[in-house]
């Protein structure tokens, strides 16, 4: 199991607007540098792709990846859909084929609104892209494992969390990124990861994120042994944030990449 973070940050991020004089993160230190949230998870030699930032073709370049079998959209906001059209590459890679695209209902009315001429079985020409779209289940089954899903709360709409359990050695991890807030449910299938990762946007409230602090707070009470968090602002500073977090619980950075 490998998870590979291709980016950790928002359209508040840098360098995508200049940051406030005075205030913000240190540009000297690259781990504040970053692109719009996405992960890449190996899960028994199957390659998944969650969300694709507008960054998303230079991250491939960037990290290297030449495999995507499957692909899962969180949500159909801009920051995680817009780089789609990018996965062109890997239909070509998949011998022509269209690639699985799994999201909520929302998430994948939003893919076709946007990539209308993408919604095929085969690609329309070769180098275009093709989604084969699928209605994400609560256990979806794959050849490397499971992923089972959840709703979680993002301001006025829900977004898809999601729980790895690699197929032969048990392995397990928690991806939860855009929430407000961690419930019931999601703990309860969440239980027993080895690795959690939450959305923790920035030190002050926001409708539709968690700060730092409650990132972090949550963490603790989920109780995996280590915990990432992700999708920050330019008010997050890299090495004064992780200075300041329990023992178990890390900010992650573009690039990152945890293997166990």
């Amino acid at each position: 199991m490998e998870i590979i973070f291709l980016g950790t940050g928002t359209s508040q991020g840098v360098p995508m607007i200049a940051q406030p004089k005075g205030e913000g993160c240190d540009l000297d230190n690259p781990k504040n540098w970053r692109t719009r949230a996405s992960i890449h998870v190996e899960m028994g030699g199957h390659h998944i792709q969650v969300d694709a930032a507008p960054e998303f073709r230079m991250q491939c370049i960037q990290h290297g990846l030449d495999q995507i079998d499957s692909f899962i959209l969180t949500h159909g906001h801009a920051d995680h859909i817009l780089g789609m059209d990018d996965l062109r590459r890997f239909c070509d890679l998949n011998g022509g084929n269209s690639l699985p695209v799994y999201s909520s209902a929302e998430g994948l009315e939003r893919v076709r609104q946007i990539f209308p001429y993408a919604i095929l079985d085969k690609p329309l020409v070769r180098g275009y892209p093709a989604f084969q779209l699928e209605p994400m289940p609560k256990t979806l089954e794959l050849p490397g494992g499971m992923v089972e899903s959840v709703l979680l709360p993002h301001g006025k709409i829900q977004v898809l969390g999601l729980v790895f359990t690699e197929a032969e050695t048990g392995k397990q991890f928690t991806y939860y990124t855009d929430c407000n807030e961690v419930g019931e449910e999601a703990r309860l299938i969440a239980e027993g990861s080895d690795v959690v990762i939450l959305d923790g946007l920035r030190p002050n409230p926001h409708p539709s994120h968690m700060t730092i602090d409650e990132a972090t707070q949550t963490a603790q009470e989920m109780g995996a042994p280590i915990s990432f968090i992700t999708h920050m602002t330019y008010m997050v500073d890299h090495e004064e944030t992780e200075a300041s977090l329990p023992e178990a619980v890390h900010l992650a950075y573009d690039g990152l990449r945890v293997s166990w």
